[in-house]
């Protein structure tokens, strides 16, 4: 299995190069990268124990890979796979596939490793491709999108870069399990890096902009794998480190109360999408153990609504109400809503549930906000007007593939209900009905008509950097009041 796992790491780094000298390729050897991760993360959750191994001695790569791992592996491939099953007939060069092939390959090394130097590494590549694909139309705007995510991204990889050293100025080793070892700053620097990746809580307010200035496929890939990237290390400490697992609490609450604040009341369709990243990201730290399940639903449903989302005839919530939209895109969009809202027969349901399951005293009221929240944010899509045959001014032709990455996503979400179908009885049944009730009440008395703009003065380029110091403060102080004792 050792050598299966290094030669699964290895082919879609492979398979990037390849596709860019023999273009041709590109999409079968891209699609072939993410079919291969999805047999691999099968094998993941057939086998009875975690599959731990190092190179190199301790200077070297370590690499842990059990179910936990399984989960964010397999949501890579099926949203890499819809992305490129999206986009195989529009006309993208080599280039593209070969960043996305790369992107891929790099997250899936950033979902195996154990140790913070390979991570850095694999963060570092994931930037890289991620700006390049941000950037691939080349427009002013895209270049700057693309310049001020890797701006945002390499900063906090310079934080994350001092803790590493201090974990193995310690240990004698980068290995997570040195972080119980590490001096306390080693832990604050190493957490301000990975919750800047991930767009956690203050932290990640660079990724709404981000993501809803994308291109929609490049879109789906950040918010349904990338950002994912950034989070996985922080849950696995939490896990591996019982002392840190407060913290991740913590800031999973705050990040689904931050995101779901601003998706209420946001009026445009991908802005309100990538608010609701980050506060979706806020359910799976709340419960680390079971939150891969949580990220697993989380990625099939953003990713398909980011696609839908590119496919609607205006980003503006005020504008879709005045024309309907096509009755095939509504009933994809509410099955995606109706997913991540928590509604049963979808994986959402079971996923909420277990979250909820697996919290803590304290982290039950602010969750369960959230929950309402994001029903309301999402309410605003399930109650889009629709019809079979909208007005010739309002249609467009759907992409050739849109349907092919529907099937895989929507799909998904159905069949992703065995992981959990525990979840199904008649008190986990009612609790998130008459949650999506009353979101749908608030929705339609209180947030449909309010006419709030909150402001978007963190979000500014020159205000990140001061969120960032902000933040670290904020951990630091986490780190010597909890950990210290």
């Amino acid at each position: 299995m050792s050598r299966l796992t290094i030669g699964w790491v290895a082919l879609p780094l492979f398979a990037g190069f390849v596709v860019y000298l023999i273009p041709r390729l590109a999409r079968p050897l891209a699609l072939a990268a993410a079919l291969a991760s999805a047999v691999y993360a099968t094998l993941l959750f057939l086998r009875e124990v975690p599959l731990s191994f190092g190179l190199l001695d301790r200077f070297g790569v370590t690499l842990l890979l059990d179910p936990l791992s399984g989960f964010f592996i397999f949501t890579n491939a099926l949203v890499t796979a819809a992305v490129i099953l999206y986009c195989w007939d529009t006309g993208k060069s080599a280039f593209f596939y070969t960043q996305l092939t790369i992107l891929h390959g790099s997250v899936n090394a950033a979902f195996a490793c154990a140790d913070f130097m390979s991570l850095y590494v694999a963060l570092e590549v994931i930037s890289i491709a991620a700006f390049l694909l941000i950037a691939y139309p080349r427009s002013d705007r895209s270049i700057w999108v693309g310049l001020r995510y890797l701006f945002v991204s390499n900063t906090a990889m310079l934080f994350y870069l001092m803790g590493a050293v201090l974990v193995y100025q310690a240990n004698h080793s980068f290995a997570y399990s040195g972080l119980s070892r590490a001096p306390l700053e080693a832990i604050a620097l190493i957490f301000l890096g990975l919750l800047v990746k991930g767009g956690v809580f203050v932290a990640g307010l660079w990724l709404p902009l981000t993501h809803s200035e994308s291109e929609s496929p490049v879109s789906a890939l950040l918010s349904g794998v990338v950002v994912k990237a950034g989070i996985y290390p922080l849950m696995r400490c939490a896990l591996l480190l019982p002392e840190i697992d407060p913290m991740v609490r913590v800031f999973g609450v705050g990040t689904a109360l931050l995101g779901v604040a601003y998706a209420v009341f946001e009026k445009d369709t991908k802005r309100l999408l990538a608010f609701s990243t980050v506060s979706q990201l806020g359910f799976v730290l709340a419960a680390p153990e079971v939150g891969g399940f949580y990220a697993l639903t989380h990625g099939l449903v953003k990713s398909s609504l980011f696609l839908l989302a590119g496919n609607l005839p205006s980003r503006s919530f005020k504008e879709l109400h005045q024309v309907p939209i096509r009755r095939s895109l509504w009933i994809a969009l509410a099955i995606a809503s109706f997913s991540i809202s928590g509604f049963p027969l979808l994986s959402g349901f079971g996923a909420k549930v277990l979250t909820m399951k697996s919290l803590l005293p304290w982290q039950v009221v602010g969750m369960n906000l959230a929950a309402v929240g994001t029903a309301i944010a999402f309410a605003k899509f399930i109650f889009l007007p629709h019809r079979s045959f909208p007005p010739d001014s309002q249609s467009q032709p759907l992409k050739p593939g849109f349907w092919a990455a529907m099937l895989v996503l929507l799909g998904g979400l159905v069949l992703a209900n065995a992981v959990y179908y525990e979840a199904y009885t008649v008190e986990n049944i009612l609790k998130p009905l008459l949650i999506i009730g009353i979101a749908w009440i608030a929705h339609k008395l209180i947030f449909r008509q309010a006419n709030v703009k909150l402001p978007r003065t963190a979000e500014k380029f020159e205000h990140l950097i001061g969120g960032m110091s902000l933040m670290l403060i904020l951990v630091f102080w986490m780190v010597f009041a909890w950990v210290a004792n």
